[in-house]
């Protein structure tokens, strides 16, 4: 005659068997946490900043102004450089909602189309000062001794450069009068100018970010398994020292769209026949009293370009620094 407390302890379920440390598997989870995995470091700032208005709507900007600079047409039809002195200074109306500047031209046309060049300048002058300074930097950070003291006295010599006067010299040796240059060389000049007086700030942060990590234990690991410098650069440093980078790239677009905006507006930056807001605001500065809308919308433009990009990195630095959640 069987047992009837042996049958039940048979039918009764197992419990979760303990791993080799001691804790079950699993055990007392629910099924989506089992199936979770960890998350980045990346993965962590997107799910932090899908929560924030002011990164979306940053966000929608940008691409927004993105889109104006490489598909003007799909904006306007109406011509940015050339015009009719009859309709010289015609406010704004129906037919031209921004008006017409000096020379007749459409404002609302040359705004849309001001905003390739501005961005393009931006977007390039930072991807030229990530690069360099970024390069330099991991070198100086890496290396030490007297690489990274050579490199970074040179870095000083261009921090005691005033960026307006360094600017005026650079672009008036290689500018000139601008007469012989055609569009890209202008803007070329420019980028060029940019990049060469910006370089050494991203080249000391990502020096501070890899001196701060190249003695972690995963580096040290890496390097007594035998990996070479080359492997431990790009496969260990420089994807843990990439979130200042990207947070700092951010904000510099925002604060290049404004430094290129302020040499053209000097005389000394973008020229005619380029078509950017900061030479609309220049044309403009003589007719604020009697035509303010001249100045007024490309201004508009450019303020709402650098606030996106700006608010854009606040947004993405707050996000990436676990301390400001």
């Amino acid at each position: 005659m069987s047992d009837p407390s042996a049958a039940s302890i048979v039918s009764t379920p197992r419990p979760e068997q303990p791993t080799e440390f001691g804790a079950p598997t699993n055990a007392g989870l629910p099924a989506s946490a089992k199936q979770q995995k960890p998350r980045g470091l990346l993965a962590d700032a997107w799910l932090d900043l899908r929560r924030k208005p002011l990164f979306w709507i940053s966000a929608v900007f940008i691409a927004l102004f993105v889109v104006m600079a490489a598909f003007p047409s799909l904006f306007t039809s109406g011509d940015a450089v050339n015009g009719a002195l009859s309709h010289s200074r015609v406010e704004p109306s129906a037919d031209a909602w921004f008006g017409y500047d000096v020379q007749g031209r459409d404002v609302f046309a040359r705004t849309i189309y001001g905003a390739r060049a501005s961005i393009v300048v931006a977007l390039l002058s930072t991807i030229g000062t990530l690069l360099i300074g970024g390069t330099m930097g991991i070198i100086a950070g890496y290396k030490g001794g007297w690489v990274d003291g050579v490199l970074s006295r040179i870095a000083d010599i261009f921090f005691g450069l005033p960026f307006v006067l360094g600017a005026i010299v650079i672009l008036t040796t290689f500018n000139g009068s601008g007469t012989d240059n055609n569009e890209w060389q202008i803007m070329g000049l420019v980028i060029m100018s940019l990049v060469v007086l910006s370089w050494p700030v991203v080249m000391r942060l990502m020096r501070s970010s890899v001196l701060a990590t190249k003695e972690a234990d995963y580096i040290v690991a890496a390097r007594a398994l035998g990996a070479g410098s080359g492997r431990i650069i790009l496969k260990h440093l420089l994807p843990n020292c990439l979130a200042p980078l990207l947070v700092y790239g951010t904000i510099m677009v925002g604060s290049f769209i404004g430094a290129e905006a302020t040499l053209s507006f000097l005389g000394i930056g973008l020229k005619t026949p380029v078509v950017s807001w900061g030479i609309m605001i220049s044309e403009a500065q003589n007719y604020i009293r009697v035509s303010p809308f001249l100045l007024f919308f490309p201004a508009a433009f450019l303020v709402a370009a650098v606030l996106s990009f700006v608010t854009l990195g606040e947004a993405v630095r707050e996000a990436l620094d676990p301390k400001l959640r």
